[in-house]
């Protein structure tokens, strides 16, 4: 939002909400019911809608581009990261494509010789070109000139310049009254094509396509117009800006206001004169090495949406079903193919705690494959060569996320270190500070609880630990009974450890596996709480649901836009905050396998270092 919003800033469908896209309905249902049913072969105005999808795709793929290179480090422009408000404000992206399309249906329909177009004409094509070059560029450098005076700032284009680091879809926020101007601009062209009979279906996609490309190209957070094009030819450089050139804009804002030609920048002496160290730097600027790797999965088929380098804004939200995923199935299957054939672990997030550079790398399986005997070897040697590829780039600690560590699969990751002895890197599982995360969300008035779901590590050591605070185990299972008295040898603390088929006991600690027919049985007001990476499904309104182990990330930890799976924002699982904490301690061993660090250590040390543990909402009832 501008600092002192004008008039007609909010879009008018805003009070819609998510159901927004209704409006285009009745225009695409009668553009369709016209060409199919009453043979009205108006191809031009029936390939509107076609259109509007390419435009949402196409800055779909920018923005996951994007991302992907900014999360690699290549050169990259600005350092700084963004954060969730910047993702908020800038949700409404496709706004600007409703818009447009409600245009062009109406000027279809009123515009003389609007409808009816042919698909091609060169003539049509060279005239939107010199015009574009002409009037739209010349035009367009005045009025962003005149929308940089104070009045109209501070009322409209303060709030694109809102966004520092920008992103490709930062083109195109603005409020609504800025995108009546622009597409004034722009239509100049279109209009003057169908005025004198040379427009063409063709014309009109591939003009809104340069726009977009231009635009999200020129917003983009890293540099990628190679210079040899410059070397070749010139003077491109006063026809095509580039990344660095826009983004001086959006950090001196005093220069560098052309469109997508420089050339009058040059003209009127506006011209950054840092553009062109700040272009050569960029392209100069390698791959950043991380010191802290989170190594993870994909879960469900459509968790490829929830990644940041999916859709952005549900990317900020907690992971979970969404009914017009459904809708999306092809490009789902799509996205699974592609996932199947590229086959190699990919950087989906980069952070900044400190001096340490974070990262998040992401092995293209899914859960369902982890549950697979055949998938097993596949799945080993994928993490297998992350942990190489961290230790070649000097990597100080990766840590195992989700069902990276599970003890069928790696032993907890044991595998690889003793595989490779002289392992450099340090492979965390995180079992520690996850046992002291859990522990801390038991209310303290707490004198039971009951454990149900499967034995893991994490499971055991949490059991042994209540024993030897003297509160009461209870296991409904005979077989999980003999397995954690197992593990406790001779410990004293095992008499604590009772095998009982009550299901009054009211905090419950649940791993996976827990069964649904287990949760029916539970008293009203029971607390679940998870031990493992995966919540349990909340299938019981009477009682409470704790979040899986995990930490309130401090706020100096940067770029942190984007939800950890089904966890709320700036929230990290515990088995990732344990990596990073282990890398700022500096600590010399690997936390894999069956060992474990000291409890009380870890969780202290991630206290110290600003992570919070997360509140218990019924702490005062148990």
């Amino acid at each position: 939002m501008a600092s002192r919003p004008g008039i007609l800033t909010d879009w008018p469908w805003k009070p819609l909400g998510s159901l927004k896209h209704v409006i285009l309905v009745p225009w695409v249902v009668q553009n369709i019911y016209s060409f199919m049913v009453k043979d009205e072969k108006d191809l031009s105005s029936f390939l509107i809608f076609p259109i509007l999808l390419w435009r949402a795709l196409h800055n779909q793929l920018w923005i996951s581009l994007s991302r992907y290179r900014t999360a690699k480090g290549n050169n990259r422009i600005i350092d700084r990261g963004i954060e969730f408000d910047q993702v908020d404000r800038e949700s409404s992206w496709d706004d600007q494509i409703l818009f447009n399309g409600i245009l062009m249906y109406v000027g279809s329909k009123t515009i003389p010789g609007a409808s009816h177009l042919p698909m091609w004409r060169l003539d049509g094509v060279i005239l939107t070109a010199l015009i574009h070059m002409g009037p739209v560029e010349f035009l367009y450098y005045w009025l962003h000139r005149l929308l940089h005076h104070h009045y109209l700032y501070s009322r409209y284009h303060s709030h694109h310049h809102s966004s520092i680091v920008t992103e490709p879809i930062t083109s195109v926020i603005h409020p609504f009254a800025e995108h009546i101007s622009y597409f004034a601009l722009f239509a100049i062209p279109m209009i003057t094509t169908i005025t004198t009979g040379t427009a063409s279906a063709t014309c009109i996609a591939g003009y809104l396509t340069y726009i977009d490309v231009m635009n999200n190209m020129g917003h983009c957070n890293f540099e990628l117009i190679p210079k040899w094009l410059f070397t070749i030819f010139p003077p491109l450089k006063y026809l095509m800006y580039t990344p660095s050139f826009h983004s001086l804009h959006h950090t001196q804002f005093r220069t560098n206001y052309s469109l997508f030609m420089p050339i009058y920048d040059y003209i009127y002496g506006t011209m950054d004169t840092s553009s062109d160290t700040l272009y050569e730097n960029s392209l100069r600027r390698p791959e950043e090495a991380p010191d802290v790797v989170h190594l993870t999965h994909l879960t469900t088929p459509d968790s490829i949406y929830h990644l940041r380098l999916g859709l952005a804004h549900m990317a900020s939200t907690p992971q979970k079903s969404k009914w017009y995923l459904w809708l999306m199935w092809p490009v789902t299957m799509w996205t699974m193919m592609l996932t199947w054939i590229y086959g190699r672990t990919f950087v989906v997030e980069r952070n900044r705690f400190h001096k340490l550079r974070l990262q998040t790398w992401t092995i293209p399986k899914y859960n369902v494959q982890y549950n697979l005997q055949w998938q097993k070897g596949s799945i080993n040697a994928l993490i297998e060569e992350a942990v190489l590829e961290a230790e070649e780039k000097g990597v100080k600690v990766l840590s195992l996320g989700l069902l990276n560590q599970g003890e069928d699969l790696n032993r907890y990751g044991e595998l690889y270190v003793q595989k490779y002895p002289r392992l450099k890197t340090k492979v965390v599982d995180g079992s520690s500070l996850a046992v002291a995360a859990v522990l801390n969300s038991i209310p303290k008035a707490a004198t039971q609880v009951l454990h149900r779901g499967n034995i893991s590590k994490v499971a055991s050591a949490v059991v042994l630990n209540l024993c030897q605070r003297g509160i009461q185990v209870a296991v409904p299972s005979e077989d999980d009974y003999k397995k954690l008295k197992k593990s406790f040898g001779i410990r004293s603390d095992r008499n604590n450890l009772i095998l009982s088929k009550s299901y009054s006991i009211k905090t419950w600690l649940v791993g996976d596996g827990l069964k649904e027919e287990d949760q029916k049985k539970a008293a009203e007001g029971t607390l679940f709480i998870p031990l493992s990476q995966f919540p349990p499904k909340k299938l019981r309104r009477d009682c409470f649901y704790h979040s899986i182990p995990a930490m309130a990330a401090p706020a100096s930890l940067e770029n942190v836009d984007s939800c950890e799976n089904w966890l709320p924002r700036r929230v990290m699982s515990a088995w990732r905050v344990a990596g990073i904490v282990h890398a700022l301690e500096g600590w010399d061993e690997h936390e894999c396998g069956y060992t474990m660090s000291d409890i009380d250590k870890v969780w202290q040390a991630s206290l110290q270092r600003g992570f919070k543990p997360l509140a218990v909402a019924t702490h005062s009832k148990f």
